[in-house]
């Protein structure tokens, strides 16, 4: 549990050379460690309220605004929750690691473009869409943080569509 602690925390050293242990002022949290796993479990479980209730508002009339606009602030809010666990400099940094460039642009555009379709551009279909793709981004992105499990993922597809 000390490691798992320490690895979140951001204070896993042990493989890094000297010049990679210098002051990370921006990484570094001046958050205790229950604190940012509480923060977390908050953001994370107002992420999914926030998703099933826009799931939940997609059945009333005129919900597919409702619906996209919630969603996306799930998802967002799942996304941030992350930011407690390993600092938001270093949330970004992964973010934007290659490994997860192209699946971190699809899932920010998709979410954006879920937006502009339901509140600005009032498509509905639109919206749907780029809710759907939002949610595939999202899995993609995800799955980018478990080792292999892309590899995994299309590996299952290929042999499926065999």
């Amino acid at each position: 549990m000390e490691k798992l602690r320490r690895v979140l925390s951001g204070q896993d050293d042990e493989e890094q050379g000297l010049t990679a242990q210098l002051p990370k002022v921006l990484d570094a949290s001046s958050l205790s460690f229950n604190t940012r796993l509480k923060w977390f479990v908050i953001c994370f479980v107002c992420g999914i309220f926030f998703s099933i209730l826009g799931t939940g508002l997609l059945w009333l009339p005129g919900g597919i605004k409702l619906f996209a606009v919630f969603y996306t602030l799930g998802n967002l809010s799942a996304l941030a929750s992350t930011c407690f666990l390993m600092g938001p400099m270093k949330q970004l940094k992964k973010m934007f690691e290659t490994t997860r460039l192209l699946a971190t642009i699809i899932m920010l555009l998709c979410l954006i473009f879920t937006l502009c379709a339901a509140l600005w551009w009032h498509k509905k279909g639109l919206a749907l869409l780029f809710c759907i793709l939002q949610f595939l981004s999202m899995t993609w992105y995800s799955l980018s943080y478990i080792p292999y499990a892309r590899d995994a993922v299309i590996k299952c597809c290929s042999s499926l569509l065999n």
